[in-house]
């Protein structure tokens, strides 16, 4: 069983629109209200294709009570934990040529014994009676007040109890994290470039950008680049693979979607990369935050082998403020 933690969830609603003009009146092509945050969505993407998982969910007022509501109508195995203020709502602008814009709100507070109980309830939901966790996947963004070293204390303390932890965040959330000896981080282009303060341009600068991270701690990196696929890096080798997207929907929870197909396909290698390719890719073709399921999976688009270190990334990506990496915990 997979198991999901998501600090900061919220409803997502993704509105169709053929451009976005500043100051305009625009009509909408469509819209869709969706759970979401990246927990919740790597548990829907998981129940999508039949993968054991749980998702500990925190929620609050009446936002709180609907994102919990849509969930329970997915059929998604949770365990809720009530908390103050109230969730949040994010919105998404998805145009034609898969151009995304996101207004996320921050979310509610969470106080230090409502973290210790989120963190009591993932152990407790982690070990229950014939259906023991293999992972246990923390991400997402940080609610306000939030200290930046959650992730780290929390990774310690799974990791303590036995479980695989895959963190999936950004800036000094993940930079302190990354001391913590995660089993997994999944950073995308701009967040690993955040985080070593090193500009990416080619394949080559995301591969010595993960190994970064690996020494700083961290045992597996697996970054998306968007259009230009993934690079694995772990003690088994390095890879790169790319699935190609024509008619993208939009890219929203593709990045969750894809570290769910990696863990659903056990974690590890390159046949773990090929499927997380697959799952993301899919992703991309869907509207708004819907995760894929069987029928929307094309693994046949999936091209895996060694990473050229010379190949150009698409979108380059130059850290607009340097974060430097937590210091390795092997000295």
């Amino acid at each position: 069983m997979i198991l999901t933690l998501t600090l900061n969830p919220s409803l997502d609603r993704t509105i169709e629109i053929a451009a976005l003009a500043r100051g305009a009146v625009i009509r909408a092509a469509r819209a869709r209200l969706d759970p979401g945050g990246k927990g919740v969505n790597v548990s829907r993407a998981l129940l999508a294709n039949g993968v054991a998982a749980r998702a500990v969910v925190p929620f609050a007022g009446d936002e709180g009570a609907q994102l919990v509501r849509l969930l329970a109508a997915e059929g998604l195995d949770m365990v809720t934990v009530p908390v103050a203020g109230t969730t949040r709502s994010n919105v998404t602008l998805a145009e034609p040529d898969g151009t995304v814009t996101k207004i996320n709100e921050p979310g509610p507070a969470l106080s230090a014994a409502e973290l210790d109980t989120i963190a009591e309830t993932v152990l407790a939901a982690a070990h229950e009676a014939n259906r023991v966790a293999d992972w246990v996947v923390a991400s997402g963004s940080l609610p306000p007040g939030v200290p930046a070293d959650v992730y780290a204390r929390l990774c310690r303390r799974f990791a303590a109890a036995g479980l695989h932890v895959a963190v999936d965040t950004s800036g000094p959330a993940l930079a302190r994290a990354l001391g913590a000896g995660p089993a997994l981080v999944k950073p995308n282009l701009d967040e690993l470039a955040a985080v070593t303060g090193v500009p990416l341009v080619r394949v080559g600068d995301v591969v010595e950008a993960a190994a970064e991270l690996r020494a700083a701690g961290a045992r597996t990196v697996l970054a998306s680049l968007g259009p230009d696929g993934a690079v694995l890096v772990e003690d088994g080798g390095v890879w790169y693979g790319e699935a190609p997207v024509t008619g993208p929907r939009s890219s929203v929870g593709a990045g969750d979607a894809m570290l769910a197909g990696f863990l659903a396909a056990g974690g590890h290698g390159v046949t773990a990369l090929a499927e997380a390719l697959a799952w993301g890719a899919a992703a991309v073709r869907l509207p708004g935050s819907r995760m894929p399921g069987p029928a929307d999976i094309d693994r046949a688009r999936v091209r895996t082998g060694v990473p050229d270190p010379a190949r150009p990334l698409t979108v380059p990506q130059a850290p607009p403020v340097p974060e430097p990496v937590a210091p390795s915990p092997h000295g």
